[in-house]
């Protein structure tokens, strides 16, 4: 069970984050709108949300899920993919360091981007992708297995990150579209087949037993549901523009 998240308010600067999805500059004051929407959401799914301050520095920061990598034994700082979210690692550092675990740092020449990272009891899954290197899987598995955790690799062809394609639900269950149906290392789970005309929804995320959902996707919504899930319906367009999901809004632990 989780009992914190913590948040980024987005920045005015936002409507120049990057961004392949092809849909248009975000509506900033929409997106402050829908942010605080999903703080609420957390709050609903019982977490205390620590929330911090938006950067005009960095346009993408309000997607903090990247910039590190909270276990129950340990936090990873990560070392973005994309060089122009590298120094988004310098704020979450010191906001981790109040926690009650050791810190750790992934180092270049290793990249990592933690929406490439899926959990699943004591073992991570990693993407590798065009933001998560080998180096930076490897650095990954090493300190994971530092703290008596487990990991193994995705190749990642044509999402930008793995959780991009995938939602571990808990209870053996994993939300999935594409070329994530026949991925031997997720043969295991039982696969809930996200339609590819609502893809997007594949980045869902479970929290407390409630499932936070992205508005506009009803087949997902109600396979969710009836899969046995209560579900929460969040409108994320203007972080859609960024090619940013629900998970890439919060460090959830």
């Amino acid at each position: 069970m989780f009992t914190t998240a913590i948040v980024k308010t987005p920045c005015g600067n936002m409507i120049n984050g990057i961004s392949n999805a092809d849909l248009g500059k975000p509506d900033f004051d929409l997106a402050l709108t829908q942010h605080k929407n999903y703080i609420q959401a957390l709050k609903q799914c019982g977490l205390k949300v620590i929330v911090l301050d938006s950067d005009e520095n960095f346009p993408d920061s309000t997607f903090i899920e990247d910039a590190c990598l909270v276990t129950p034994r340990c936090a990873i700082i990560t070392n973005p993919g994309a060089a122009s979210r590298r120094d988004e690692t310098i704020q979450i550092s010191e906001e981790i360091k109040k926690l009650d675990r050791p810190v750790e740092k992934i180092q270049s020449p290793g990249t990592l981007d933690a929406g490439d990272v899926m959990m699943v009891g004591n073992h991570y899954f990693t993407g590798l992708s065009k933001r998560t290197n080998i180096e930076g899987a490897s650095q990954l598995d090493k300190i994971l297995k530092k703290y008596g955790y487990t990991s193994s690799t995705i190749k990642l062809e044509n999402v930008l990150h793995l959780k991009t394609g995938i939602s571990y639900l808990e209870n053996n269950n994993l939300l999935a579209f594409g070329e994530f149906l026949t991925k031997p290392g997720l043969k295991k789970f039982n696969i809930l087949e996200v339609d590819l005309k609502e893809s997007y929804a594949a980045n869902s995320v479970w929290i407390n037993d409630k499932v936070l959902v992205p508005k506009g996707f009803p087949k997902t919504a109600e396979m969710i549901k009836r899969a046995g899930y209560q579900t929460i319906e969040m409108d994320v367009s203007e972080f859609r523009k960024l090619d940013g999901g629900l998970s890439c809004l919060s460090l959830r632990f």
